[in-house]
C-alpha cells in the first residue's frame, strides 16, 4: 500500500517486529472477502510491546506503559499496516474454521478489537530462498559440465549415504530376527539397541547396547494410592463388627454360675483394648 510506504522508519521497524515471529504475538486465521488473512487483537499487541523482546530493539521508542503502547500502536494503524475488522462467526460447517472479517470504516486501537495484517513483513528470507532453489536447479541441470574431481566427490558422497541407510535397516533387520529368537529361547526377549527408534539424539539411539523386554513398571503414586484404597476397605469392614467406645468395646457373655460378687452388673463384659491408629 501507499501509505505503507509513507510511514517513518521506527513506525516500519515496530511493524516489523509484530509481524516478525521474535515478538510472540498470537496470530489467528480469518476470512477476509474470501481470502484467508492473519489478525490479532489488541491486547496481544500491547503485551508485544512491553515484553523484553521489544525493549532489545534499536531506533524505536520505549514504551514502559499501556497507554504508550496504545499510541504508538495506533500510529502504526494510521499507515495501514493492519486495520480494525469485525469478527462474525465461522465460515464453515465446523466451530474451528476461519472466522468471517470484516474492515470497520471507524479506524482506531483498543485492546478489546480484532485487527487483520495487511503487511507480509520483511521478504529477504523469501527472496534468499529463491534464489537458493535456483542455484540449486542451475547446479543439478549443469552436472554434466562439473570438473570430473566434483562428479566423483558427488558419486562418494551419494553411495555413503545409501550406505548408512541400508546399515540402518539391515540392524533393524538383525534386531528384530534377535529378539524373536531370544523370545522363544530366554523369555522375555532381548532387544538389541532398545533406544534405536526412541525420540533421542544419534549417540543415544545405540546406548544400551541391549535390554531385556521386561514391561514398563507402575508409578509408586499408583501403587500408594492402592494400598491407602485396600486399607481403608479393611477398615470399614472391620467397623461393623465391634463398637468403638473411647478405646473399649462391650462384649455379652453368657451367664454362667459364677457368684455374683465376680459377675460384672448387667452381665456384660468389659474389656479394654489399645486404640488403632
Amino acid at each position: 500500500m501507499e501509505q505503507q510506504l509513507k510511514a517513518p522508519p521506527e513506525v516500519k521497524k515496530i511493524a516489523d517486529f509484530l509481524r516478525g515471529g521474535g515478538a510472540g504475538l498470537k496470530i489467528r486465521v480469518g476470512a477476509l472477502n474470501g481470502k484467508r488473512v492473519d489478525y490479532f487483537k489488541g491486547k496481544s499487541a500491547i503485551k508485544a510491546l512491553l515484553s523484553p523482546a521489544y525493549a532489545k530493539l534499536k531506533g524505536v521508542p520505549k514504551i514502559t506503559t499501556e497507554e504508550e503502547a496504545s499510541t504508538i500502536l495506533q500510529a502504526v494503524n494510521a499507515f495501514a499496516f493492519y486495520l480494525r475488522v469485525q469478527r462474525g462467526g465461522p465460515t464453515g460447517s465446523s466451530s474451528s474454521s476461519p472466522k468471517a472479517l470484516q474492515i470497520i470504516p471507524e479506524q482506531l486501537f483498543a485492546p478489546k478489537e480484532y485487527y487483520a495484517w495487511f503487511y507480509e513483513g520483511s521478504q529477504w528470507t523469501t527472496y534468499a530462498g529463491g534464489v537458493l532453489m535456483i542455484v540449486i536447479l542451475l547446479a543439478g541441470v549443469m552436472f554434466p559440465l562439473w570438473p570430473p574431481i566434483m562428479r566423483l566427490g558427488v558419486w562418494y558422497l551419494s553411495i555413503g549415504m545409501l550406505g548408512l541407510i541400508g546399515l540402518f535397516f539391515a540392524i533393524a533387520i538383525v534386531r528384530l530376527i534377535f529378539y524373536i529368537i531370544t523370545v522363544v529361547v530366554a523369555s522375555p526377549g532381548i532387544w538389541i539397541f532398545p533406544q534405536l527408534f526412541a525420540d533421542v539424539g544419534f549417540v543415544d539411539s545405540f546406548i544400551p547396547l541391549w535390554e531385556w523386554d521386561l514391561p514398563k513398571k507402575k508409578s509408586k503414586k499408583k501403587k500408594s494410592d492402592k494400598k491407602e484404597k485396600s486399607s481403608s476397605k479393611g477398615k470399614s469392614k472391620a467397623e461393623p463388627t465391634s463398637t468403638q467406645n473411647g478405646g473399649a468395646f462391650i462384649e455379652e457373655v453368657e451367664e454362667d454360675d459364677e457368684p455374683a460378687a465376680s459377675k460384672p452388673r448387667g452381665g456384660a463384659l468389659i474389656e479394654e483394648v489399645e486404640d488403632d491408629e
